[in-house]
């Protein structure tokens, strides 16, 4: 296992994840049920699940695009989402 590659994915994901939709969700669910153990380990099945999905989804579609296409229009889209959430907010 690469550590450094384990580690970097840990913290960009825990930083994009904190105070996001699935956090609040997780938050309203615990209250809403008053079983925070029941909640946790819903939200984690969940999260394992979506995250295998696109390691699997991710690994496909390096096989068939290559890796510096798949750079530049992840970046594209980030650049015309940024854009749109700053023209939404005018």
């Amino acid at each position: 296992m690469d550590w450094k590659v384990c580690l970097a994915t840990f913290g960009t994901i825990i930083l994009a994840e904190l105070g996001d939709k699935t956090q609040l969700a997780a938050i309203m669910m615990t209250c809403k049920t008053a079983r925070p153990l029941s909640v946790f380990v819903g939200a984690v099945a969940a999260l394992t699940i979506v995250t295998l999905l696109g390691v699997v989804f991710g690994e496909g579609l390096m096989r068939i695009v290559p890796e510096h296409l798949l750079k530049n229009v992840a970046a594209g889209v980030f650049i015309v989402i940024g854009v749109l959430m700053l023209i939404g907010r005018m």
